[in-house]
């Protein structure tokens, strides 16, 4: 959805919100949305971290898991 946006298109976007929330909002707006991505990006790895631990911690299932999907 975004790659359609374009150069104008997102010049565009940034004049509506420096007209809509002035230049002195934009830049706190930024590092709000910044500090969201990166707590974002770190939950999201901390889930593949515990799974990964999980699967890890119990090997007896998971090769349980394994047989009965090539008796399948």
């Amino acid at each position: 959805m975004l790659s359609n946006i374009g150069i104008p298109g997102l010049i565009l976007i940034l004049v509506i919100a420096l007209i809509v929330f002035g230049p002195n909002k934009l830049p706190e707006i930024g590092r709000a949305f910044g500090r969201t991505l990166t707590e974002f990006k770190s939950a999201a790895k901390n889930l593949t971290q515990d799974d990964d631990e999980e699967k890890k911690s119990t090997p007896a299932l998971v090769n349980s898991e394994e047989k009965v999907k090539k008796l399948s």
